[in-house]
């Protein structure tokens, strides 16, 4: 088929005739996600708490349909599943944050974090991953799994103990899983720097309102580019690891942190 014809099966990376999952799909680095997947010719499912915001989201962009998602709830994931009677790609997107030494986490913020950032990337990839495993075809693509974890998974950031810990999990969870499906599923995990995004603001007003200018100063030059990332470049890594142009790539870590772990 020309070009002309069908530009999308033509273009670099690719999604066209594929279905994907982005959980916390309706903000931040989901939203870029799904814009970026749907702009690739994906099927997009915005899976978020936030079903209003998921649906308004989904209305600007066609080719994609909300689902209420809460990623912590069992009940919610089957829920979700049950919608759906094909998945190719899965992002697990959302998450939280926390500020605090070991000594200022408290056993219930320690809690939450691992409940939202570790186990319900268990809990959705598990359910998922029987649609996911069906998605292989004779020599064709595979399933493919993309968590977004983080550079404080990889590295140690003062001020951050239950986050770096949740990450560090993720990091693990991604790599265990490539070598359980080798042939069968590929799965990947991107570790941005701090990016410019609701989750970073919603940070500096709680933690930082009275010197909100003085501290996004600070995050940017923790970073040797200078700057802050930007959703839709964390967004074009996961096109890539999604698509075909991707398929000898899996169990890999990609930081996309402004040269931050080089440093």
């Amino acid at each position: 088929m020309s070009s002309s014809a069908d530009p999308q099966s033509s273009q670099a990376f690719s999604l066209r005739g594929r279905h994907a999952l982005v959980t916390g799909g309706a903000s931040g680095i989901g939203e870029a996600t799904i814009k970026e997947l749907v702009r690739a010719g994906a099927f997009v499912s915005i899976a978020d708490i936030n079903l209003s915001a998921a649906e308004s989201l989904c209305t600007s962009l066609g080719s994609s349909q909300a689902l209420h998602l809460d990623v912590t709830s069992p009940q919610s994931i089957s829920a979700a599943v049950a919608q759906l009677e094909r998945l190719d790609i899965l992002v697990n997107n959302a998450g939280i944050g926390h500020v605090g030494s070991i000594e200022q986490t408290e056993p219930e913020d320690f809690d939450r974090l691992l409940n939202v950032n570790v186990r319900s990337v268990y809990l959705v990839t598990r359910a998922f991953l029987p649609l996911l495993l069906t998605a292989s075809g004779d020599g064709g693509p595979v399933g493919t799994v993309v968590n977004i974890a983080s550079v404080a998974g990889l590295v140690g950031i003062k001020q951050r103990f239950a986050y770096c810990t949740t990450k560090g999990a993720v990091v693990k969870m991604t790599r265990q899983l490539a070598v359980e499906y080798p042939k069968t599923l590929r799965v990947n995990a991107i570790c941005p720097g701090t990016v410019e995004t609701p989750f970073v603001e919603g940070y500096l007003e709680k933690f930082h309102s009275h010197n909100k200018e003085e501290v996004r100063a600070e995050l940017r030059a923790r970073q040797p580019i200078g700057r802050l990332g930007r959703p839709e470049e964390v967004a074009s890594m996961v096109r890539y690891l999604a698509s075909d142009e991707a398929a000898f790539i899996t169990g890999s870590l990609f930081a996309i942190d402004g040269g931050w772990t080089a440093a």
